[in-house]
């Protein structure tokens, strides 16, 4: 079985599996779905959930972000972890998307990968999910199953989403990642993935040498 053939198998067994591919984050606009993603950074998206609502509802657009005071919004993203940091990114994105984007979520990993905090697999999420464009966000679930099934063989996140992009059918990706996320938690969890019921391991190069 070449990569290719590997890849577009797992594509098809997740897709059976979990049929509604969606995003764990809550959101309701493209910049609450940028700014829930720069907060799941080493944070639960279960956790991001319980948070944004009380955010979203006292900052309900770009420019109530980009006037909010940095000391508040760390009080409310504090159990997110790295508060200092994100609060501070969430205010200079919003004065960035105002003052360079006119007050839009752009559509290119390029342009938002300039924006503060913004990193290559939430400018991905952003891409796919909002704009609908192939994507390949490239999360620890996503890179820990693709190396298991013999796709890839590195843990750094350009490369695999690189070398995915190459891999998957561009319809799919996007949805595949999400799918990972769903097998992730449920059954190929980390250090302890459950071979016997995945719906992968027929053709999965880890579960193979497992036996």
């Amino acid at each position: 079985m070449t990569d290719k053939e590997r890849a577009a198998a797992a594509v098809e067994a997740l897709k059976k599996e979990y049929p509604d591919a969606i995003c764990s984050l809550d959101a309701k606009n493209p910049l609450q779905l940028l700014i829930a993603t720069r907060l799941s950074a080493q944070c639960t998206d279960a956790r991001v959930n319980l948070v944004t609502p009380a955010l979203f509802e006292k900052y309900p657009d770009v420019q109530s972000f980009a006037d909010a005071d940095i000391e508040d919004v760390e009080s409310i993203v504090r159990p997110c972890g790295f508060f200092h940091t994100k609060a501070s990114d969430i205010i200079e994105m919003c004065k960035m998307l105002i003052r360079d984007y006119n007050s839009t979520v752009p559509d290119s990993i390029e342009e938002l990968t300039k924006l503060p905090g913004v990193g290559r697999k939430t400018a991905n999420l952003i891409v796919g999910d909002v704009y609908g464009k192939p994507a390949v966000v490239a999360d620890t679930h996503l890179i820990r199953i693709t190396n298991l099934l013999g796709l890839v063989d590195t843990k750094d996140p350009k490369k695999v989403e690189l070398r995915l992009k190459e891999l998957l059918d561009p319809e799919e990706s996007n949805d595949f990642c999400h799918r990972c996320v769903l097998h992730g938690r449920a059954v190929c969890v980390a250090r302890r993935p459950a071979c016997s019921r995945c719906v992968m391991a027929s053709f999965c190069a880890a579960a193979s040498e497992r036996g």
